[in-house]
């Protein structure tokens, strides 16, 4: 696998040339496609090699996990993107309301203390 190429890609591949040579049995065929499957895939290749029996399995159901698993990293991903966008946004919104409430604040200041200077002038 390439680093670049889908699990799809793979699939596709692996069937052409697996067609050709039937010399291979299912433990032999799963094992190859798990160790051809790129590092990011790691993780899901320990845990389907520990969890599964993989004299039991086919390739095309091991090709259905790992496809399922791919999915399922696309829609993580996709939600982390959706709630770090909406965290932002929600952010800059309270910092420009609290910095127009200073603003406010400081005008309300310079105001009160102009409005003293000009009562201590005129006495009252």
């Amino acid at each position: 696998m390439h680093k670049w190429e889908t699990i799809f890609d793979v699939q596709k591949r692996f069937s052409r040339i697996v067609n050709h040579w039937k010399i291979f049995d299912k433990v032999e065929l799963n094992i190859k496609i798990l160790k051809c499957l790129y590092r990011s895939w790691q993780p899901k290749v320990t845990a389907i090699s520990e969890s599964k029996d993989l004299t039991s399995m086919t390739a095309a159901s091991l090709f259905g996990k790992l496809k399922e698993h791919k999915l399922e990293m696309n829609r993580l991903v996709v939600q982390e993107s959706k709630d770090k966008h909406s965290k932002g946004i929600a952010l800059k919104v309270a910092n420009q309301k609290r910095q127009q409430d200073f603003n406010d604040e400081d005008t309300m200041s310079l105001l009160l203390r102009k409005f003293r200077k000009f009562l201590k002038k005129n006495k009252g």
